[in-house]
């Protein structure tokens, strides 16, 4: 990784680039600043990963810089070189991304832990970032060759039929679930959903939900289940939950539903 070393003082500054053995602690290569505004030609003509800078120098201070790199996008991590603590200026130094500064004087293997913690934080952000990013490239080329196979044997109309007469036959099934309708088919969810929203206008979770309210309501008004008993058969093994959908699906309870009658006023 890259540092830029930002320091007014221009002996400490050259000192501490020759003096820390900054390799040890993750960094490749140093550059050096002694005012904000060499400073921000460096930003702008090097790929920097870190800026190790002090807070008070004449004319615009290390906030000030740091302040501009946020303006112009840029993710740098800063760690700041402050002789006193003010709170003032760590509450507006944590407010622009800076969770790291260093009291100086500073012991050179003390600047260099803080350094290389910096270091192992942004090698994790940058990791766990491509690996989203490779994530999405395999779930957009799953799904671009699932419509390349399934495509050529089925139409998407044929599929979402075959799935939907699995789950209508299958609605005691708890496990019903867009997951298990994707790995028993062969399907990604992602482009399960995407071929139910196009053919029925609703995803996978949201059919199986309509079809066991359809269910539940057809067995309460035959009068041969009780309400528990109907939520059993529609896969409900909590009838709190199954109490709750129904009555936000219907708009009242599952026994008031029954007690209406086939033609009863509640729907």
């Amino acid at each position: 990784m890259i540092l830029l070393l930002v320091n007014d003082e221009i002996l400490t500054a050259e000192t501490m680039k020759e003096d820390i053995p900054w390799k040890q602690y993750g960094i490749d290569e140093v550059y050096t600043a002694y005012d904000t505004e060499a400073g921000k030609e460096q930003i702008l003509n090097n790929r920097i990963d870190i800026m190790l800078c002090d807070i008070e120098m004449p004319g615009e201070n290390g906030l000030a810089l740091l302040r501009w790199v946020r303006e112009q996008g840029k993710d740098i991590e800063c760690v700041f070189l402050t002789c006193h603590a003010s709170f003032d200026y760590a509450k507006e130094a944590i407010s622009l991304g800076c969770q790291d500064y260093i009291l100086i004087p500073a012991k050179y293997d003390e600047i260099g832990a803080i350094i290389q913690r910096v270091v192992r934080r942004l090698t994790q952000q940058r990791e766990s970032a491509r690996y989203q990013e490779y994530g999405k490239y395999m779930m957009k080329e799953q799904i671009r060759k699932e419509d390349e196979h399934y495509g050529k044997k089925r139409t998407p109309q044929e599929v979402v039929e075959e799935i939907s007469g699995y789950i209508i036959k299958n609605l005691g099934n708890e496990e019903l679930s867009v997951n298990e309708m994707a790995e028993r088919f062969f399907f990604h969810p992602v482009y399960l959903n995407r071929l139910f929203k196009k053919e029925k206008n609703v995803s996978v979770s949201q059919f199986i939900i309509n079809e066991r309210m359809k269910m539940a309501a057809s067995l309460l008004r035959t009068g041969n289940y009780n309400a528990n008993e109907v939520a059993a058969k529609v896969g409900y093994t909590h009838y709190t939950n199954f109490y709750n959908m129904f009555e936000k699906y219907y708009e009242c309870s599952p026994t008031q539903y029954q007690e209406a009658g086939p033609h009863g006023q509640i729907p």
